[in-house]
């Protein structure tokens, strides 16, 4: 490995774009050696600008490019399976965006590559599990100091839902965070979910069932609800509130700038998880650069991304029938035995 990790970042759209601007300007330790898109054309865009580069339009032909060491897959999420699984079988460590695999029999299938290797190569990105205030609130129920969690009870708003979102997207894409958020921050597995429609939002593409509420229940009967709501109009804003038995926090409140002028005082609403989430974003990158170059693998692993897949899958399985539905999931390779950062 040379003095700078060499990254082929597959999937150059807004997150993958961003993704490059990260490696480039502000991760220490690595550079972008390739980027892919089937879009040649928005690749270059990305990387114009960066010394020694290549673009390609095919994602695994990146993989073999001069310089390459480790991959960060941003593309979309039914291109991940055969990204992740080209990786594995040329031994390169992989940073993949959620959801790892849409479905649970693919995610599965990463899941069985990987422990067939005997060891981990993958981190999935679910990058809350970065983010100060969440690590905050992990800290804390770790403690015991509030006592055993009972609910926790979570927000997730977008401004607006791109033209492509459908009604099962709210769950397996939006939800997704909250599914895996609960896992890590309870240290427990859910078990079973129940999703409800409210009338839908005036605000809501036709056809779009928009807002939901969703309630999942976990091994150890904590309850945690979670309202999205992609086209609220007014900004994006992720809450989490942690009520256990001797007390409860809540985060989500407190990263936004307050204006006061003459006679008013407006607080910002940011209007992206890009803005929301930079920071984190920024430590997951970061945490990953820093383990790759030591030769290890950290943070949420392909067993994390599976369970995600599952829960998302009985989501939308509720969505369409209204009933509470069950969880069912594989058996866990010892490989993800380990309980994950």
């Amino acid at each position: 490995m040379g003095d700078l990790l060499g990254v082929a970042v597959l999937g150059a759209g807004h997150m993958g774009a961003d993704h490059v601007r990260r490696l480039d300007r502000v991760v220490s330790g690595a550079r972008v050696a390739a980027v892919a898109d089937p879009d040649t054309g928005r690749a270059e865009r990305a990387a114009a600008g960066l010394d020694g580069v290549t673009v390609h339009a095919d994602a695994v032909a990146a993989l073999d490019a001069p310089g390459v060491e480790a991959v960060l897959v941003a593309s979309p999420g039914p291109a991940h399976e055969e990204a992740v699984l080209a990786a594995f079988e040329r031994g390169l460590p992989v940073l993949c965006e959620k959801p790892m695999v849409p479905d649970s029999a693919g995610a599965l299938r990463v899941v069985d590559a990987e422990a067939r290797l005997g060891r981990r190569l993958a981190q999935i990105g679910f990058m809350r599990r970065y983010d100060a205030e969440y690590r905050r609130l992990k800290y804390l129920l770790d403690g015991g100091g509030l006592g055993r969690p009972l609910m926790l009870h979570c927000t997730h708003r977008n401004v607006s839902s791109p033209a492509h979102f459908t009604s099962e997207m709210l769950i397996n894409s939006s939800v997704s965070h909250e599914i895996d958020a609960a896992r890590w921050l309870l240290g427990q597995e859910l078990t079973a979910v129940t999703v409800l429609r409210p009338a839908s939002s005036a605000g809501a593409p036709e056809g779009l069932a928009d807002p939901q509420f969703v309630l999942f229940e976990t091994e150890r009967g904590v309850l945690v609800d979670v309202e999205v709501f992609v086209n609220c109009g007014f900004g994006y804003q992720v809450r989490c509130e942690a009520v256990c038995e001797a007390g409860s926090a809540r985060i989500g409140d407190g990263h936004s700038m307050l204006v006061t002028t003459r006679g008013s005082a407006a607080e910002e609403v940011p209007q992206d998880y890009l803005v929301r989430f930079a920071d984190a974003y920024d430590r997951e990158v970061q945490a990953w650069v820093d383990a790759t170059r030591r030769g290890r693998v950290s943070g949420p692993s392909v067993w994390d991304g599976y369970a995600a897949s599952v829960v998302a899958e009985a989501g939308v399985r509720s969505l369409r029938t209204g009933a509470r539905t069950s969880v069912e999931l594989a058996e866990r390779p010892a490989l993800y035995a380990e309980a994950d950062a």
